[in-house]
C-alpha cells in the first residue's frame, strides 16, 4: 500500500468533515451546556443542596396530600407535623371520591384488624402502579410508624424509627472516599452515562460519514475516477482514517471540556458533594472509542460499497447498528448490577464489547479480566473485520444496478481473490 495516497485521502475526509455545519454544531453542544450548567451554578450558589432535596422530592411523587380512612384507632387524630400531607375521612366513599376529583393522590383504608394482618388498601385512579408506589413511599411508612409508636416509646426512639437513616453518598475510587450529598448522583452517574453515550453516538456519526462517503461516491460514479489511480484497500484506509480522526477530535473536545466542567462544578458546588469524572473512565472510553470505532468502520466501508444507492447500504449497515445498541436495551438491568453474567458475556462479544465495556465503566469497579478481555477481543477483531470488509469493498465498489444477495455475499468473503 502506498501511505503517502492513504494520507492524501486521510487528510481530505478529515478537512471536509469538521468543516461541515453539522459537525460544527454536535462538537460545540457539549461544551455550551457546560458552560450554562456553570453559570447555573455560579449564579445559585448556595441553593444547590435545596435544588438537590428538590429534585429528590421529584421521585417521592405528586405534591398533593394522601387521604386516611382509619377504623383500626390508630391514625386518628392525624399528628400535627403531618396534618399538610394526610386528610382524615370518614368513610371509604368520600375518600374515593376525593381521589376521583383529584382532591388527594391517594386514599390508605386502614381496616380494624390492621394490627393482626397489617392490610391497607390503596385506592389511586389509573394503573396499580400509584398504589405501589404510595406503599414504598417513605413519608407514608414514616406516618404509620410514629402513629403506631406514639405515646408507646420514647419521642426520640419514634422519630428516629420512623426515619431510621438519612443516606449521605461516599464512593470507594482507587483507594480514596470520596463525594457526599444530594447531587452526588448527577455527577458520579448522570455525566459520565452521558459521556458515555455521547462516545458511542460519535463511533455511529463517523461511521455515518463513511458510510455516506462511500455510497455517494459509488452512485455518482465518481469512486471509478478514484480507484483509478489508488487501490481499494488504500482508498478505505484512508476514509477509515480520515473519518476515524473526525470522530476523535469530537471525543477530546467532548472529554476536555467535561473534565473542565466537572471541575469547576465540583469547586462550585463543593457543599453538595459533586465528583468529578475518573481519568479511568476517560482513558478507558477512548481506546474503546478507537477500537469501536475502527471495528464498525471497517465493516460499515465494506458492506456499505454493497448497496446500490445511499439507503440500500444505510440498510445494510443496520444490521451492526443493532448489535450496537443491545447493551442500551439491557441498560435496565444494568443500572442494578453492571458486573451481571450477560453484561459480562457481552462484554467479550466483538460487536457488543465497546458499547456494553462504556455503559458499565461509570457504574462499577469492572474486574479488570473484563477490561483486558474484552480490548484484546476487541484488538483481535480487527484484523478479521479488515480481511472481510477489504473483500467486500474491493468488490462492491463496481457493483450497480442490483444488490448482491446474502449468497453472493457469502461467495465474495469465502472466495481465494
Amino acid at each position: 500500500m502506498d501511505w503517502g495516497k492513504i494520507w492524501v485521502i486521510a487528510r481530505h475526509e478529515y478537512l471536509t468533515s469538521v468543516r461541515r455545519l453539522g459537525f460544527i454544531i454536535m462538537t460545540a453542544a457539549v461544551p455550551a451546556l457546560g458552560v450554562v450548567g456553570l453559570l447555573l451554578a455560579m449564579l445559585l450558589g448556595g441553593e444547590t443542596r435545596q435544588i438537590g432535596d428538590f429534585l429528590a422530592r421529584q421521585f417521592e411523587g405528586a405534591d398533593q396530600p394522601i387521604g386516611v380512612v382509619d377504623e383500626s384507632g390508630f391514625f386518628s387524630p392525624i399528628r400535627p407535623e403531618y396534618g399538610e400531607d394526610f386528610v382524615p375521612f370518614l368513610s371509604e366513599g368520600a375518600a374515593s371520591d376525593a381521589v376521583e376529583s383529584g382532591e388527594i393522590s391517594a386514599a390508605l383504608l386502614v381496616p380494624e384488624d390492621y394490627l393482626e394482618t397489617g392490610r391497607v388498601v390503596v385506592l389511586t385512579v389509573g394503573s396499580g402502579f400509584g398504589a405501589v408506589e404510595v406503599g414504598d413511599s417513605s413519608d407514608v411508612r414514616a406516618f404509620m410508624v410514629e402513629h403506631l409508636l406514639a405515646g408507646r416509646v420514647d419521642e426520640e426512639i419514634r422519630e428516629r424509627t420512623a426515619r431510621p437513616l438519612r443516606p449521605e453518598s461516599r464512593v470507594i475510587s482507587g483507594g480514596e472516599t470520596r463525594g457526599e450529598g444530594p447531587l452526588s448522583f448527577v455527577f458520579t452517574f448522570v455525566v459520565p452515562y452521558m459521556l458515555s453515550f455521547f462516545l458511542i453516538m460519535t463511533i455511529f456519526v463517523s461511521s455515518g460519514y463513511l458510510l455516506r462517503s462511500v455510497a455517494t461516491e459509488k452512485e455518482t460514479r465518481v469512486v471509478e475516477l478514484i480507484i483509478s489511480s489508488v487501490q481499494p484497500m488504500e482508498l478505505m484506509a484512508g476514509k477509515v482514517m480520515g473519518l476515524g480522526a473526525v470522530g476523535l477530535t469530537q471525543v477530546v473536545v467532548w472529554l476536555l471540556s467535561a473534565i473542565a466542567f466537572s471541575g469547576g462544578l465540583v469547586a462550585i458546588v463543593a457543599a453538595a458533594g459533586a465528583l468529578v469524572i475518573p481519568i479511568r473512565v476517560m482513558v478507558l472510553g477512548v481506546v474503546y472509542y478507537l477500537l469501536g470505532y475502527t471495528l464498525y468502520a471497517i465493516l460499515m466501508a465494506g458492506i456499505g460499497a454493497l448497496g446500490t444507492t445511499m439507503q440500500e447500504s444505510q440498510q445494510l449497515a443496520g444490521f451492526f447498528s443493532f448489535f450496537a445498541a443491545i447493551p442500551y436495551m439491557l441498560s435496565g438491568f444494568l443500572f442494578a448490577n453492571p458486573n451481571a453474567l450477560v453484561a459480562r458475556i457481552l462484554s467479550f462479544f466483538p460487536l457488543t464489547a465497546a458499547t456494553m465495556m462504556m455503559l458499565r465503566l461509570p457504574l462499577a469497579e469492572v474486574p479488570w479480566m473484563d477490561v483486558a478481555g474484552s480490548i484484546a477481543v476487541l484488538a483481535a477483531s480487527i484484523p478479521g473485520a479488515l480481511w472481510v470488509g477489504a473483500k467486500l469493498f474491493r468488490v462492491g465498489l463496481l457493483i450497480y444496478g442490483k444488490r448482491p444477495t446474502v449468497k453472493e455475499i457469502w461467495g465474495i468473503v469465502t472466495s481465494k481473490s
